[in-house]
């Protein structure tokens, strides 16, 4: 499904320094499983992220989307994913159909099939009523839903996920686990980035943790823990960063 290959990414700072921020990373994602990206602040994950959803320019490497590389096929690649930033970026001045309908035209979905996605969507996640309110009214875990959606107005094969649950309480966080799993289901594969490890420990097939941009583990959580003779998976990302978690 995915395929990277020594990826590299490379900023100049404002000190006309070189950071490496993603240093010759290789691995791939299998078709419809969850894979989480893992590591401390600074570690890499979101510029990874960046680059496979094209947002930014790898330094070098190669990306590849059911073989298809991102250099040749960017349209037909686009058409494939779904993003949900770690940022809200609503238009705050629409209703949440609004900000719905907006999405659905810029990816050309027709009047009469974009109404009844538009419907389902907010349905499924239990946001129907709230259709005609102003974003602004949302509370953090129905923006997050929002945004989530928002990213499968297209019927993508591939959800990136950004921190899609940062700073939502506890409770609010496992109806988004919920709904990532049934997407799951779906047959729909998701790339995960998160700070919460026991998010990671709960939802995904695979985690991949990274530190300076490099690639340390790759396994399936239980795996991990096994190989570390750990308990916890929070206990192996100590274990291989030397940094706790909150």
């Amino acid at each position: 499904m995915i395929e990277i290959k020594n990826l590299c990414k490379i900023f100049l700072t404002e000190m006309k320094t070189k950071k490496i921020a993603v240093d010759n990373l290789s691995f791939k994602v299998n078709d419809g499983e969850i894979f989480g990206l893992l590591g401390k602040n600074g570690a890499g994950k979101t510029t990874t992220i960046r680059m496979l959803t094209m947002q930014i320019v790898p330094t070098s490497g190669n990306i590849f989307f059911d073989d298809k590389s991102i250099d040749e096929d960017t349209i037909e690649i686009k058409k494939m994913i779904g993003v949900v930033p770690q940022h809200i970026n609503f238009d705050q001045d629409l209703t949440v159909g609004e900000n719905m309908e907006l999405h659905a035209r810029l990816h050309h979905i027709k009047k009469i099939d974009r109404q009844k996605r538009i419907a389902d969507l907010l349905n499924y996640v239990e946001l129907n009523d709230v259709i005609n309110e102003n974003v602004r009214k949302l509370s953090g875990g129905m923006k997050r839903r929002l945004l989530i959606i928002r990213a499968l107005i297209h019927q993508p094969k591939i959800l990136f996920l950004d921190e899609p649950t940062v700073a939502l309480d506890p409770q609010v966080r496992r109806k988004i686990w919920s709904l990532i799993k049934d997407l799951k289901s779906q047959g729909v594969t998701i790339f995960l980035t998160t700070h919460y490890i026991e998010e990671a420990e709960s939802l995904c097939d695979r985690t991949a943790f990274l530190n300076r941009g490099k690639l340390i583990a790759l396994d399936t959580p239980k795996n991990l823990c096994e190989v570390h003779n750990k308990n916890s998976l929070e206990e192996v990302f100590i274990k291989l960063t030397g940094l706790s978690v909150s």
